[in-house]
């Protein structure tokens, strides 16, 4: 009986065994054809990229120099230290005989190790600091671009140059269904945009950059800038793409739980075709440009409202105005859109504590429009409510 127990239970250790070794087996294959079907970013990493995005600036190619150049000056580091120690362990070890010497100190060496690192260390600033000082030179700029970054999104706004005037607003358009593995991956899988920052080729850009609630970061790797976004103050950094195309890059401050959902789009255009986008933008926004002294019906505000609430607010408050508990207050039956409307529209243009930033950006209709929607949505009932752009083009003043 004990040697049939026995047999069965080494029957069964086999068996788990076989099965391991086949799902192993069957992982290893889905992953080998998973990667067969991956293919080079547009704009990003290529497939087995070892080494640094291919740089499209000149400062981007300063930043490939330095770095090769520094680490060659660790591997030579390396090997002559530890050369030096691997063949003095080898060459006089006890076991061969050899006897230390015994001196107390020796100048020569004190001056050697105090020279060498100082010409390695003054060799390494010369070129570094002629590259810092270039990177931050963003003086005669052909366009000036302010970025301003809030949770998740990054705003443009074109302050100098041609294109100036044009604004918009760049958020992710990588399906939920993807995020949540319930459908393929794209190519750009989150770092494709709605509308990416577009530019001219061979054009020094400024990018002005602050943000609206915490810190943020504006990296392209391939453009060579990366600068932090702090509320409350204005940095700086400047690039000049050298051909057209698309370069992707992303927010590299920790700025909150959508943090990996923040990608920044640089699309870089010919001359002539950056102007007809000009073109195009500035017809697009004449031809939304809305009478803030019109008075809107109800149903025409709600319609509106519903759009900006899911361009602006859905992140945080949710779509079933529920917020996120603990981070994000519900806006169903909450005192201040239930309250009075002025208290409401103050929230809006100043903010509120540090989760909440300003949206004055937002036009007056805009924010009439998405106060009036939140005062009538998810069964709310507010007094008063319908708030007119006249009265939040009041409230401004």
């Amino acid at each position: 009986m004990m040697v049939q127990e026995i047999g069965q239970s080494v029957g069964r250790a086999f068996k788990q065994v076989g099965a391991a070794v086949i799902l192993s087996s069957l992982s290893a294959w889905a992953i080998a054809q998973g990667a067969q079907v991956v293919g080079d970013m547009p704009g990003g990493p290529k497939v087995h990229q070892l080494n640094l995005i291919e740089p499209a600036t000149a400062i981007a190619r300063d930043q490939h120099w330095i770095h090769n150049f520094v680490m060659i000056i660790c591997v030579v580091i390396f090997v002559a230290v530890f050369g030096v120690m691997f063949f003095s362990i080898l060459n006089h070890r006890k076991s061969k005989g050899a006897k230390s010497a015994s001196f107390h100190e020796s100048t020569a060496v004190e001056i050697a190790w105090t020279v060498v690192p100082l010409l390695i260390v003054v060799g390494m600033a010369l070129p570094a600091t002629r590259m810092v000082v270039e990177q931050k030179d963003t003086s005669g700029a052909d366009i000036t671009v302010k970025a301003t970054g809030q949770q998740w999104k990054w705003g443009y706004d074109y302050l100098k140059g041609e294109g100036e005037g044009i604004s918009m607003y760049s958020t992710l358009t990588t399906p939920q269904e993807q995020i949540d593995n319930l459908a393929p991956k794209s190519q750009t899988y989150l770092t494709e945009v709605d509308e990416p920052l577009v530019v001219p080729v061979d054009k020094k850009v400024r990018v002005v950059l602050t943000a609206n609630d915490v810190i943020h970061a504006f990296y392209v790797p391939a453009l060579g800038i990366k600068q932090d976004a702090v509320p409350g103050f204005v940095r700086d950094t400047w690039f000049r793409a050298e051909k057209p195309g698309t370069y992707r890059g992303y927010c590299a401050e920790l700025c909150g739980k959508n943090h990996a959902f923040m990608p920044i789009v640089v699309e870089v255009k010919s001359a002539e075709d950056y102007k007809a986008w000009v073109d195009e933008r500035k017809k697009a926004m004449a031809a939304l440009a809305d009478d803030p002294t019109k008075e809107w019906q109800l149903a025409e505000l709600t319609a509106r409202g519903e759009k900006v609430y899911s361009g602006n607010c859905v992140a945080c408050h949710q779509a079933g105005g529920t917020g996120v508990p603990g981070a994000f207050p519900a806006l169903r039956e909450d005192k201040v859109v239930l309250g009075p409307q002025e208290g409401q529209i103050k929230v809006l243009l100043n903010g509120q504590n540090q989760g909440m930033p300003s949206w004055k950006q937002l036009s007056d209709v805009e924010i009439a429009s998405v106060i009036t929607y939140t005062r009538n949505a998810w069964g709310n009932k507010a007094e008063d409510n319908i708030v007119q752009p006249s009265e939040v083009a009041a409230a401004r003043k």
